[in-house]
């Protein structure tokens, strides 16, 4: 019978999803049975879908307010904390075990594993708990003081942050984050590429007018730049102002919805400008595709900025301006800014953390049992 892993996402963010997504796949290359849930949704699927909505309001609009939100819940003892709003995911999950019966948990959520230490309590073999973090360097209280068999981290740097917070090192795992299983089977744009077009990938956000205003930027800075707008769930309130770009740069401009190729884009394009979420970054990495960042939401996302900064594989350029300046000083001198970031990126490697992490969780579950 293979062996049974319960992964545990939340819709808070889609670094949790993209994580618990990908490390199903390895898992089952792998041979294992792998069971993707999000209690959240299946506890409490109206508040939750309120909740998601809010979160993304916020850190697009009013990131500095966000910030304060995820400082203080650092001082938060979830152990204790019995939140109404979480009471039926922590059962919806207690049902979740109970009834598939996991050989391990996956949580890529951190308050999962303080529900499973309250739901394990008192069984004589429980299932043990493993933690994906999907934050970069600055990792949040919650995660560190969440209780698990072991860390799964993304870097060394990250690796080292959270030994300094307290935690083991023989638990603290780096495999890199779970990034698609595809990224390990990819070729690159090579570092020695004529760089003619130079093709950018642009991530947006939901705001209108960043999307013309980067847009414009990207392809004003040279005529050799080509630009991909993916627009994602902003598909429709985006569409419009997408196509205007399209229409006023005829020939350099392709424009992408909802997409599940992602690996593929970020493996033939030279740079990706984007959002810091941990997701976008990782996957830029495993790429070794260089990255600007348009959107950094204070605390959280502010490790993944540095993480890109210590490789030496992107920088913040939050205005148009930036944007502009920073894209000519990867195209001069014949790119080589942009392929000394190439290098840096193919040195540090990390592009088969889903794999990695699998292998890891099936030999931990081999040896438990």
């Amino acid at each position: 019978m293979p062996v049974r892993i319960l992964i545990c996402t939340a819709a808070f963010g889609e670094g949790h999803n993209s994580a618990a997504r990908n490390l199903a796949l390895a898992l089952e290359e792998a041979g294992a049975e792998a069971r993707v849930c999000d209690p959240c949704l299946l506890g409490a699927p109206v508040s939750t879908r309120w909740i998601c909505k809010g979160y993304r309001l916020i850190t697009t609009r009013a990131p500095k307010l966000w910030h304060q939100v995820y400082l203080r819940t650092g001082d938060v003892d979830f152990s204790k904390q019995r939140m109404p709003l979480m009471r039926k995911p922590e059962r919806k999950l207690g049902d979740l075990v109970e009834s598939w019966q996991p050989d391990a948990v996956v949580a890529t959520y951190p308050l999962y594993p303080y529900f499973l230490e309250r739901l394990l309590a008192g069984h004589a073999h429980p299932p043990p708990v493993f933690t994906i973090v999907t934050d970069s360097i600055e990792i949040n209280a919650a995660w560190l003081k969440a209780p698990s068999a072991e860390w799964i981290v993304s870097d060394p740097l990250t690796r080292d942050a959270m030994i300094r917070g307290g935690l083991p090192a023989e638990r603290v795992i780096d495999t890199g984050f779970p990034v698609h299983p595809d990224f390990s089977r990819m070729t690159p744009v090579p570092a020695g590429d004529r760089c003619e077009p130079f093709r950018v990938l642009y991530f947006t956000t939901g705001r209108r007018l960043h999307v013309r205003r980067i847009s414009k930027a990207i392809l004003q800075t040279s005529p050799r730049t080509q630009l991909t707008i993916v627009l994602g769930k902003n598909v429709r309130h985006l569409w419009q102002r997408a196509k205007e770009i399209r229409d006023a740069f005829p020939g350099r401009v392709k424009i992408k919805g909802w997409t599940r190729k992602v690996p593929q884009l970020l493996n033939a394009h030279h740079l990706v400008v984007g959002k810091a979420g941990g997701a976008t970054v990782h996957e830029a990495i495993a790429a070794r595709c260089p990255m600007l960042v348009h959107h950094l939401v204070p605390g959280q996302e502010e490790g993944n900025l540095r993480l890109l900064e210590a490789i030496g594989a992107g920088k913040l350029a939050e205005s148009p301006e930036a944007i502009r300046s920073a894209l000519a000083d990867l195209l001069a001198d014949d790119a080589a800014l942009w392929r000394a970031m190439k290098r840096k990126l193919a040195l540090h490697g990390r592009n088969a953390g889903a794999l990695a992490a699998a292998r890891h969780i099936l030999e931990r579950c081999g040896s438990a049992k």
